[in-house]
């Protein structure tokens, strides 16, 4: 079997049930952290989150009136948040996927799932295959470090999982707490992810079966001169994001030649494609790749409506997007574009078709 025999069956959603708009997290940050943050900080804070890209997140925490634990939130308990709703988010959105597509637990054949938020051994994978009653003998794997981009590379691998066998169904699920890297101090980087981050689980459900949009190509690009403008660091043992003031400008110079060197190895250009699910980052990039790209607001519509209502999750948004598209669309919208870029810094982009 060929990896063009491979199709996406469906997709899953799921976010955390506390919801937040900006204005509330603008208040409570004014109210919380006006003795940590220098004035400067506090206006930049405010700033990013009065942008009227965003207008609400969702947070994995039990309750609005619990969002300012984060603030005392040690150790154990963020690893304990994350274990919590990790599980229960990937949970949820396998099941949708699983519901929509009609296939049973039990004719799940691998498991993938992709985080980099958080890390717990075993991985998520095995409490899914527990939780949902999964085949003891089903493959599962955790994948780890990808950043906002760890949805494609996930996909990758369930393709070619599909393609060892006719009749394998791949289960691949991106799940992110950002909210258990949450750290506040006068550091721009924390300040400008505090205020776009939400948290949120993706699942796609790949088979060989003849439904579905048909996954026929994809492709990777790893610049490690620009590593340590986007990553996560380890300080006192904890998670803090790295997020460089040049970020926006780097993806917008970088992004548009892969994926048209990528479209021309498939003798398509941007013009061909119908639908884009293009990984949002934030307002800058999306401007800047929709300009550099030539794409029309209906074409960027999803990304900018995910981008509004959930913030960026990291690796999930992507696919929230994709499943916003073919909602628009339910018989496909043409050929589809997947793209999502993150720490590295890499880029990853998957072409889909009917």
């Amino acid at each position: 079997m060929d990896n063009k025999s491979v199709r996406l069956a469906a997709l899953g959603t799921a976010v955390p049930p506390c919801k937040i708009t900006q204005d509330e997290a603008a208040r409570l940050a004014r109210f919380h952290y006006k003795e940590l943050l220098t004035p400067r900080s506090m206006d930049l804070l405010t700033q990013v989150m009065m942008h009227p890209s965003i207008r609400s997140r969702h947070f994995a925490v039990d309750g609005k009136e619990n969002i300012t634990a984060l603030k005392t939130e040690d150790p154990d308990a963020r690893m304990e948040r994350f274990t919590r709703f990790a599980v229960t988010l990937a949970e949820s959105a396998a099941r949708k996927a699983l519901k929509t597509s009609g296939v049973s637990p039990g004719e799940v054949t691998s498991v993938f799932v992709n985080t980099c938020t958080g890390y717990i051994c075993p991985g998520i994978s095995t409490y899914l295959v527990e939780k949902m009653g999964l085949k003891p003998n089903v493959f599962a794997h955790d994948l780890v470090g990808s950043g906002c981009g760890g949805a494609l590379p996930n996909l990758q691998l369930g393709q070619s999982h599909v393609c060892l066998r006719p009749g394998n169904v791949a289960l691949c699920v991106a799940v992110e707490i950002c909210t258990a890297t949450f750290q506040m101090d006068n550091d721009p980087s924390l300040l400008i992810s505090n205020a776009i981050f939400g948290d949120g689980a993706a699942a796609a459900l790949l088979w060989d079966r003849p439904s579905g949009m048909r996954l026929t190509g994809s492709a990777s690009l790893f610049d490690p001169e620009h590593r340590d403008d986007v990553r996560y660091v380890y300080k006192k043992g904890q998670l803090h994001n790295r997020l460089a003031s040049q970020l926006p400008k780097i993806i917008v110079k970088k992004v548009p030649d892969f994926i048209q060197s990528f479209l021309g190895d498939h003798g398509l250009t941007p013009r061909d494609i119908r639908g884009w699910a293009l990984h949002p980052g934030g307002d800058k990039m999306v401007i800047g790749l929709q300009e550099a790209l030539g794409l029309s607001d209906a074409l960027m519509r999803p990304t900018r409506e995910v981008l509004s209502e959930y913030g960026n999750m990291s690796s999930p948004t992507v696919l929230f997007i994709a499943e916003r598209a073919l909602q628009e669309n339910p018989e496909g919208p043409g050929p589809m574009l997947l793209c999502a870029y993150g720490a590295g810094l890499s880029m990853h982009a998957m072409l889909l078709e009917k």
